[in-house]
């Protein structure tokens, strides 16, 4: 019979190993090589059978091995030296703390999915992940974030083969009670509960449990509880799953219920309430309509008022670069839900569709956008790589229809990953020894050519055998029994070059482009002096039979037995098997379709492992490649072809590999070791490390996000009278542009103009009831091309000079010819105020008639 339920009966610890069970519930140890080690040091046997999990190691340890450690006095020190140094890292001051006191007191950070430790599933891919080092490099920093998501009770899925190599899902029970979480809990022991009206005056309530992630609180919301009915219940049942409402109602706990958590949790625990909100993607972007409803019916603001104040607290970042990336729900469906017998009094629908409906040139006015709201939320917005940036702006330009792409006000800051995390113990190790007061690149200089290639050539031998072992699991999996597998234990070799390619499986990603010429792949997997060897991993989305085939198809190719001992497709990958995959191979391989990669961040962890990148130049590849730290894939962006620019990107794949990336790999001197190879290992880790590190991205995210974000919230000031007085400003701004025109220009007189020269102009403007005060005046100017499109637009402003008699206003400039060739330049008017954060803001502009 099968059991209905799973529990873990955990082992009552003996006083003295009780500090065991705080440093269970915080999940620093995801990260701290000496807290893992305490917990291998328990049964080194049961920690690797149990997976490195320290609950389950709690659960299932013997109470007489038990015994005898709370009788083991080095054990027992060891222990406490462990708790010590926890205490000490979540108490001692960090960088946050020696600020100028203009950070934010608190920020909260929104994502629909974290990535923290293999031991708690919530993840999918690189979105999770990054949340999860976001969390993470914000513990490190002391930066006071409080993370909320959800907690869904199937995660997202457990990946296998069928014996064609077809994926199948399965979606085990996760538990919380298993988890490293605690229940959050009123004052009275009461387990605390937030709710979320539905339409049909249902409710949906949800509990709270905190994952504690180093310095971070994580709250997770769950609807799973007996205080809902079904429908309710499966709310938080799986990741990315179900139809498009139980993707709104997950959207609407997640955004409307994470604001009332946070509330409940700064209640309960006396923590500050944040500053800032910060949505990671749109799918928490309904969090902005929470406190909205907040000021409105609980402070007694105007609509208006209460959204200028929202909006000056509020980040938004994006991470897709493609519009079908993005959630966009039915106006009917989101109607339904917030409006009828679940309206708010203080936020009436038509509000809300307004603030999510792509009512631009290009856009759908049928759908809810929830990028789009994102952005008409905050008041700051970016990407995530600075090509990404770019992008971005294109797709968004809509919304700013009256400015150039270039201006659109969504800036980039580039993703980075937790080193902690996903650097091998022996690369720290390695760099620990040599560190001596150098700190990371000296570090990194110091140590030999040999002792890093030896380095490498260890952890090759660990993923050789890691992916041994996950092989013959996927091959039982797949119906096969072991007098049939015996070749797998000759499959890799550590000492071939080796090359990761590991992701989601969508179509952008090209999981097949490598199998474009099956023949010349299997030439490179077989040459007799300078073999490659590939380890593949990934995932597709349960929905997508397109990504489906791509797996099957990569593990038909793999399942040949000519060449499987060179290429193995490993199933269900996830932080686990990254931990190993990362550290053991030479060259990370990315090949999406530029630009659609939006950053991706598995060959930075591979770089911090001393591993070179071989990359389309998409993403942060595009920012940070230099020619020593990996190779470029010519990108034949051009091609309309899709079929022939894959064979054009593939080609050059293969000429890559067989000319310049094995010859160099195999080309060792007299010790065995890679001269020219280590050197560019070397310069990767100085150069490019340091900059791929989410210490350095979460820094970038508190002084150019987070703390302006924080001051702009500050100067609409506690009473509210800045946000009533800028929503007034911009009502009268709005109503009265219609009267705002540029009148004439005139410019200095000459036939040509010589570089160096100065163009002197000035212009007539009519403002209508509005005042100088109220705008800006200004000459865009630069390069055209043959149909006097502005190309690179810079912009200048000119200075008020006189009030005519008319009631206009003359305003002048002058402008630096500073390049030859076709010029050219216009004026326009803008709104301007004090506290308005970009003047693209309320996307209006004057412009010549």
């Amino acid at each position: 019979m099968r059991a209905i339920r799973r529990l873990m009966v955990r082992t009552v610890l003996p006083e003295p190993l009780a500090a065991l069970g705080d440093l269970v519930t915080n999940l620093r140890w995801s990260w701290h090589q000496p807290t893992q080690e305490l917990f291998a040091a328990v049964d080194p046997r049961l920690w690797a059978e149990v997976g490195h999990d320290p609950v389950r190691l709690l659960g299932e340890v013997g109470p007489e091995r038990l015994a005898e450690l709370a009788a083991d006095p080095a054990f027992l020190g060891l222990v406490q030296s462990t708790r010590d140094d926890l205490q000490h890292y979540l108490t001692e001051s960090r960088w946050y703390q020696d600020n100028d006191g203009s950070a934010p007191r608190g920020v909260a950070y929104f994502s629909p999915e974290f990535g923290i430790t293999h031991v708690l599933p919530q993840y999918s891919g690189g979105l999770g992940i990054l949340a999860g080092d976001h969390l993470k490099a914000a513990s490190d920093l002391g930066v006071p974030i409080i993370g909320v998501g959800l907690l869904y009770r199937h995660g997202y899925f457990v990946q296998s083969l069928s014996r064609e190599g077809w994926q199948q899902e399965r979606y085990p029970v996760v538990d919380p009670d298993n988890l490293p979480l605690v229940r959050l809990r009123e004052s009275d022991g009461a387990p605390a509960r937030i709710t979320v009206g539905l339409p049909g005056k249902r409710v949906l309530t949800a509990a709270i449990w905190v994952a504690q992630v180093g310095r971070v609180p994580l709250l997770l919301l769950d609807s799973s509880i007996d205080d809902n009915g079904p429908a309710e219940r499966d709310v938080t049942d799986r990741l990315y799953g179900g139809s498009r409402e139980h993707r709104l109602l997950q959207e609407m706990l997640l955004g409307v219920g994470g604001v009332r958590a946070v509330r409940a949790y700064c209640r309960i625990t006396g923590t500050p309430a944040p500053e800032v909100f910060h949505t990671n993607e749109g799918h928490a972007g309904f969090l902005g309509l929470e406190r909205i409803r907040e000021l409105v019916e609980e402070r007694g603001l105007t609509y208006e008022a209460a959204l200028e104040f929202t909006r000056a607290g509020t980040v938004f970042t994006t991470h897709t670069p493609v519009p079908a990336g993005i959630d966009r729900f039915p106006l009917d469906l989101v109607e339904s839900h917030f409006g009828g017998d679940n309206a708010s009094p203080g936020l009436p629908v038509e509000q809300i569709l307004a603030l999510g409906t792509e009512d631009y040139a290009g856009g759908d006015p049928s759908v809810f956008n929830m990028a789009v709201m994102g952005l008409r939320l905050a008041a700051r917005a970016n990407g995530v790589s600075t090509l990404h940036g770019e992008v971005s702006r294109g797709m968004f330009a809509g919304l700013w229809p009256s400015f150039d792409e270039r201006e659109v006000p969504i800036g980039s800051i580039t993703n980075g990953v937790h080193a902690p995390t996903w650097v091998a113990p022996e690369i720290l190790r390695l760099e620990e020894k040599a560190i001596a007061g150098g700190g990371w690149k000296a570090a990194t200089e110091s140590v030999s050519d040999a002792d890093l290639w030896s380095t490498k050539r260890t952890l090759r031998d660990r993923l050789v055998e890691s992916a041994r072992q996950r092989l013959r699991a996927s091959w039982h999996g797949r119906g096969a029994g072991d007098a049939e597998l015996g070749w797998i234990d000759d499959v890799l070799d550590p000492g071939v070059l080796t090359i990761g390619f590991a992701r989601r499986v969508p179509s952008y990603k090209r999981l097949t482009l490598m199998l474009r010429d099956p023949g010349r792949l299997k030439a490179l997997l077989l040459h007799p002096e300078r073999p490659v060897q590939f380890v593949i991993a990934g995932k597709a989305h349960p929905a997508d039979d397109g990504g489906k085939r791509m797996i099957q198809e990569m593990v038909r190719f793999a399942d040949d037995p000519e060449i499987r001992h060179r290429i193995v497709f490993l199933p269900d990958y996830g932080i686990g098997m990254a931990r190993d995959l990362y550290p053991g191979c030479d060259v990370w391989l990315n090949n999406p379709l530029r630009p659609y990669e939006a950053c991706g961040t598995s060959g930075m962890k591979a770089a911090l492992n001393a591993g070179l990148n071989l990359s389309i130049r998409d993403g942060w590849w595009d920012e940070w490649s230099d020619g020593v730290n990996g190779w470029d894939i010519p990108s034949a962006e051009g091609v309309d072809d899709p079929s022939y620019r894959d064979e054009l990107e593939a080609t050059a794949l293969y000429e890559l590999l067989e000319n310049e990336i094995a010859p160099r790999f195999y080309d060792v001197d007299e010790t065995g070791v890679p001269r020219r190879w280590v050197d560019q290992l070397r310069h990767t880790l100085t150069a490019l490390g340091p900059k791929v590190q989410a210490t350095r991205m979460v820094r970038d995210y508190v002084e150019r996000l987070y703390t302006p974000a924080a001051a702009s919230s500050r100067s609409l000031n506690s009473d509210f009278d800045g946000a009533v007085s800028l929503a007034d400003w911009k009502e009268q701004v709005r109503a009265a542009w219609p009267q705002v025109r540029v009148g004439h220009v005139e410019t200095t007189t000459a036939d040509t103009f010589e570089r160096g020269q100065t163009l002197r102009l000035h212009a007539v403007v009519t403002l209508g009831p509005l005042t100088p005060d109220d705008v800006a005046v200004q000459v865009v100017h630069g390069p055209v091309d043959d149909d006097d499109h502005l190309r690179e637009p810079a912009v200048t402003p000119l200075s008020l000079s006189e009030r005519l008699d008319d009631g206009g206003y003359r305003y002048d400039g002058e402008v630096q010819l500073d390049r030859t060739g076709a010029f050219g330049y216009t004026v326009r008017i803008v709104p301007r105020h004090p506290l308005l954060g970009d003047g693209a803001e309320l996307g209006l502009a004057a412009l010549p008639e």
